[in-house]
This record gives structure tokens, sequence and C-alpha cells, in this order.
């Protein structure tokens, strides 16, 4: 990631922008938000499951379980919601692979009317309980739009990076994501993702545990989170929160052990991905978050962008000729969005003279706009 990105009409976004450091906690107060990021298909639904069952408040109503996560998300339905439409306006991806994403999600989460809303939101959660657990995939693009929105609200935070090998995060997205995205793009993204929300963490409170260790003996793990962190209901968990954490971790539910030999990628992507796994790892040791594994992780981020704007060049006489294509299939999206909202309005409407011209003049622009 460069240290700024400038553009015509554009403000200047910088790395400070994007830190949760460069915004300090409040002094006291027993509010906390803990955030549990990092890239998905990582184990953070688990750890958000495990801090729920210990005591910390997942907002209501959460993501409904599914065959991809039986157990449940442990992740509230405003906050997806929330994540989504910031995202659709930065056009940026969950597992976006582009450098530049991170400057195009940093400038939409310093919009005020965005942060007043996330920090509402947060204010009234806090009315439920004093400990909440705030976990989306999405999270790692904005973590520094809910730094502010908590201090605001009179919260202190902790970050929890969730770690799992990147061939298998790659395994499991193609498994239960599937979609047109392959090993390529989405080991990038996973590049991307990680090194990004090393940085915005970085000089926060903050701590990293690796899926295999939490499935494997939780109670360490957590134990070491909630020292790291001041979590104190880790520290106070009962009997019978620990049982039901016992039971609610399933060593069988790691169903993709994907290596390197099973994904088709590029060496130099490859080995910038295995460089990048092996200082994250260091960061889930005791006393590792250090100056000289955060100077190896910044090289690995110039050294990804370098090679990704490399790509981008080798391929931009492909960009140029998707462009027409791409601004046609958006106009068409647009017109059937509005022809979907025309409908829905003209159902809830009286029928009459006048109705019926309008729907046929929306019928003729949508035709129009769906023949350019």
């Amino acid at each position: 990631m460069p240290e700024y990105r400038t553009g015509d009409a554009e403000p200047e976004v910088t790395e400070t922008d994007l830190a949760m450091a460069t915004t300090p906690p409040p002094a006291d107060g027993k509010r906390r938000a803990v955030f549990v990021a990092g890239s998905g298909r990582s184990g953070t639904s688990l750890m958000s499951g495990i801090l729920k069952h210990l005591g910390l408040h997942v907002p209501e109503p959460e993501v409904v379980a599914d065959t991809t996560n039986p157990k449940g998300f442990g992740e509230p339905q405003w906050v997806v919601d929330f994540h989504e439409q910031l995202l659709r306006r930065a056009n940026v991806g969950v597992g976006d692979a582009r450098p530049d994403a991170w400057f195009d999600t940093g400038r939409v989460g310093l919009q005020e009317a965005h942060r007043a809303a996330l920090s509402d939101w947060l204010d009234q959660q806090f009315g439920t309980a004093d400990a909440l657990v705030i976990k989306d995939p999405r999270l790692s693009w904005f973590l520094a739009m809910w730094q502010v929105a908590a201090v605001r609200a009179g919260a202190t935070t902790a970050t929890v990076t969730m770690l799992r090998p990147p061939p298998e995060v790659v395994g499991s997205k193609n498994t239960y994501y599937g979609g047109r995205l392959g090993d390529i793009s989405r080991l990038a993204g996973w590049v991307n993702v990680m090194l990004c929300t090393e940085r915005a963490t970085r000089g926060s409170n903050r701590s990293f545990v690796r899926y295999h260790d939490l499935l494997t003996d939780w109670t360490s793990s957590v134990v070491r989170v909630g020292e790291e962190l001041g979590v104190e209901q880790i520290a106070l968990a009962r009997m019978r929160d620990m049982r039901e954490v016992h039971e609610f971790v399933d060593p069988s539910l790691r169903r993709v052990r994907a290596t390197w030999d099973d994904l088709s990628v590029p060496r130099p992507l490859r080995e910038i991905a295995e460089a990048a796994w092996e200082q994250l790892n260091l960061l889930a040791e005791p006393g590792e978050d250090r100056p000289e594994v955060h100077a190896a992780l910044d090289d690995l981020r110039r050294g990804y962008a370098a090679m990704y704007a490399e790509a981008e060049a080798l391929v931009d006489s492909s960009i140029v000729a998707a462009g027409p294509a791409y601004a046609r299939a958006q106009r068409q999206a647009r017109a059937a969005a509005a022809a979907r909202e025309a409908e829905q309005q003209e159902a809830a409407t009286p029928k009459g003279p006048a109705v019926q011209r309008a729907r046929r003049a929306a019928g003729r622009v949508k035709r129009r706009l769906q023949g350019q």
C-alpha cells in the first residue's frame, strides 16, 4: 500500500486515516466493543460464537445459520447490510484484491453521515449490553470508521484477527462460495485483506489467533486473548459458560484441508502469500508484535502493490475492451432496479388512466436503456 493516493477532485486519504490507532480510545468507561476481523472462512464465526458464549453480546437479529456455517455466523444482520451498502458506494468487493480498494473504502468511511449512523447504532446496542462483539467478513475494510464510532459512543475497543493458512481459505471459499472467482483472485484477495487489516490495527489494542489453535485448544487461545486485550468477560467466565463453549467448538467443521499443491497460482503471488502467512503467524506468538515484524509486513505490502500494478498494466488492453460491456451491464442493472421499484409502487397504488400512462412511459424508457 502506498503512503497516500491522490486523484482529480478526490480527497487525499492516507494510511493514517485508515489506522485505528489514529483515534485514541476514551480514558475510561465500562463499554467495550470487540471486533473480530480477518478474511472470510478463517474462523471468525467460531471466535465470535465463543465470545458470545462467554458473555459478550452479539447485536440482534443475527445472520441465520446455513449449511456453509451450521453453528451460526455470530454476526449482526444490521452490520452486514450497512457494510454492503458502503462497499457498493465504494465499488469494492468483500475479498477485493486491489491495493487501492483500501483508499476507496477509506473515503467512504470518512464521510460524517456514515460515522454518525454507525455511532448512533452502537449507542443503541450498548443500551442492551456493555460488552459487544462485532463480526463480519467486510469489517476489515472499515476498522478506522468503527474505531471513531465506538469512541463517540464512549467505548474502548479491541480487535481479534483470525489466521488460517491461505490454501485452506481459498479452498473453503471455492467450496462454499463458488462463483466466478478462482484460486488466483481469491489468494490475491487474502493477501490484500490480511496485510491491510494488520496495518489498520497496528498500534491499537489487538490480538491474533490461529484458527487451528482455536479448534485444538480453544481455552489456551481465548485465555491469551483475554489477557492481551483485557476482556474481563473471559477472565470471569463461569463453568456453565465454559461447558457451552466446549459443546460449541467442533473440530469436525474444519472440512477443507487444502495445501499449496491444490492451488493453481503464479509463483510470485504464492511467494508473497507464503511470506505474509509466515509474518502474520509470528503475531500470534506472545511478544512478537514488534517493529521488525511490522517492517517485514510493510515490505510485503509494497511488494504486493507493485506486483498488482504490473499485472494491471499487462492486461490493460483487456480492461479497456471490457469497459463498454461493463458500462452497458451497469445501465441494464439500473434499468431493471428502476423497473422493479416501479412495479412495487404500482402494486401499492390505485389504478387509473394516469397510472396506466406512466406505466407505459416507464416501459418505453426501460426498453431504450436495455437496447443500449
